[in-house]
């Protein structure tokens, strides 16, 4: 719909979940002094029940084999239906992120449903039967929380709330005269609690706040009151992204060092930040080639450079580099005012307002 090809493979994800879920259920069978002589893994695959037995009714060479295919389980899904209690607004959003760049997105809720499935079980002695139910009935209460990664695009893995809803009665099946095998089955019936997400937009150039801005007026009536301070927030990068290699160390320094000559001094400028090797410096000051400097900025350890160690600019261009998961600092500037004005978020700009006057 819309236009835009999207699958999140939640049913198909949350299925294979259920099914592993199952899939490591034993039975042990004992001879007649208690000593252990067959252990079996209880195999489980998708597809109804009936499929198997009535492969066994349609073809009698198969009678034989019966004793090595039982027992075995099978699930299915049912009919999906919409999940009305766990509703949200249909304005409501949350935030994400998404790709390898790990980009911020902002998405709408996602729509809750209830998938149902049937497991049922099919053994040839009663025992068995009853050995696979007590392997699966205490983990319920009559729910169990099963992680599914609902999807990869945006990484949301929630715990979703596997309901067991009842238990048909066991039934025994019998092909022809009661001497011959039976079957032994039983139906459980189950729902999963799941949510369907809509499209992502996998656009890299997703919004991320680079600027915070905040005004602060001198009395708590807006309307009234005249603006005194602005102060605003950007962030700062700690590490060069771009390999600009401004220059070069002239001469090698020790940790001791905090003035050192440079090949070109021109390309750097006082108060911003450079980076040598995993070192960041402040520059205090410039004469020629020669720069003074406070080491180990941004919490980087002081180290020893060599002559040739290239000297990497972290400025506004690094800034703008930035993405989510990674450390950065802030630039912080204040501004005093006293011209009436406040700020429009809507125009983007200081506007006059008009001063109510009682």
């Amino acid at each position: 719909m819309n236009g835009q090809f999207y699958y999140h493979e939640i049913i198909r994800r949350t299925s294979a979940a259920f099914g592993t879920l199952f899939n490591n259920i034993f039975i042990r069978h004992q001879d007649g002094e208690g000593d252990d002589f067959s252990y079996i893994k209880v195999p489980i695959g998708y597809g109804p029940i009936q499929k198997f037995l009535a492969r066994v009714e349609q073809k009698p060479d198969l009678r034989n084999r019966v004793a090595i295919t039982l027992p075995r389980m099978s699930f299915e899904v049912g009919q999906l239906s919409y999940d009305s209690s766990r509703k949200s607004s249909s304005l409501q959003t949350f935030n994400t992120i998404v790709g390898p760049n790990n980009t911020p997105r902002q998405l709408y809720m996602p729509v809750p449903y209830n998938l149902p499935f049937e497991l049922t079980i099919a053994t040839k002695y009663t025992d068995d039967m009853f050995q696979i139910i007590e392997q699966i009935l205490p983990f319920f209460r009559p729910e169990f929380n099963l992680s599914v990664n609902l999807s990869s695009t945006i990484g949301e893995k929630r715990d979703i709330p596997l309901v067991l809803q009842g238990i048909s009665p066991f039934q025994d099946d019998y092909e022809g005269n009661f001497d011959n095998r039976r079957f032994i089955t039983t139906t459980l019936n189950f729902v999963a609690k799941i949510y369907f997400f809509g499209p992502v937009d996998t656009d890299d150039s997703g919004n991320i706040i680079k600027r915070v801005q905040v005004d602060y007026y001198n009395d708590t009536n807006r309307v009234n009151a005249s603006r005194t301070r602005r102060y605003v927030v950007t962030p700062r990068a700690v590490t060069d992204y771009n390999d600009d290699n401004a220059t070069t160390i002239a001469k090698s320094i020790t940790t001791k060092i905090t003035k050192f000559e440079v090949v070109n001094g021109s390309t750097l400028t006082p108060n911003t930040y450079i980076q040598i090797n995993n070192e960041n410096m402040y520059i205090k000051s410039i004469e020629g080639n020669s720069i003074t400097v406070l080491r180990g900025q941004d919490g980087t350890q002081i180290q020893e450079h060599q002559e040739g160690d290239v000297v990497n600019i972290i400025n506004f261009i690094d800034d703008d580099l930035i993405v989510p998961g990674d450390n950065f600092e802030f630039n912080e500037e204040t501004f005093d005012f006293g011209d009436g004005l406040i700020y429009s978020p809507k125009k983007g700009i200081d506007v006059w307002v008009e001063i109510l006057i009682p």
